[in-house]
C-alpha cells in the first residue's frame, strides 16, 4: 500500500495554547483552521485544530506542538466524602498537552 501523500491533524489543544501553536504550525508553512470545544471530563474550553500539511512534515508538526502545548496542574474543588457540611477540597489535575490524530487524505485540493 501506497504511503498517503497528505494528512489532515487533527489536534485538541487547550484554549489558552491556541495562538502559541497557530504561530508555531504557520511557522512550519502548515495551513491550519481551528474550531471551539469542549473538554468532556472538566468542561474547560479547547480548540480543535484541523491542520493540512504533506506527509513529510509530520515529524516537524508534532514537535512543534509539543513545544506549543505544555501541561500544566490546575486545581478542581471536589466535595469531600464523608463530611457533613459540603466542604470543597481542591484536588490536583493534570491538563494541557495536545491530542493529535493523523489521518491519511485520498484528495486534498486548495481552491
Amino acid at each position: 500500500m501506497d504511503q498517503p501523500q497528505y494528512l489532515l491533524l487533527m489536534a485538541v489543544i487547550q484554549e489558552q495554547d491556541l495562538d502559541s501553536a497557530t504561530k508555531a504550525m504557520q511557522g512550519i508553512g502548515a495551513s491550519l483552521t481551528y474550531l471551539s470545544s469542549a473538554g468532556g471530563f472538566l468542561g474547560r474550553r479547547n480548540a480543535t485544530l484541523l491542520v493540512g500539511l504533506p506527509a513529510d512534515k509530520l515529524q516537524d508538526s508534532l514537535s512543534v506542538l509539543r513545544e506549543a502545548c505544555k501541561q500544566r496542574v490546575e486545581y478542581m474543588t471536589l466535595p469531600l466524602e464523608g463530611s457533613p457540611m459540603p466542604m470543597p477540597a481542591p484536588v490536583p489535575v493534570t491538563v494541557g498537552g495536545a491530542t493529535v490524530f493523523a489521518l491519511p487524505v485520498e484528495r486534498f485540493e486548495q481552491i
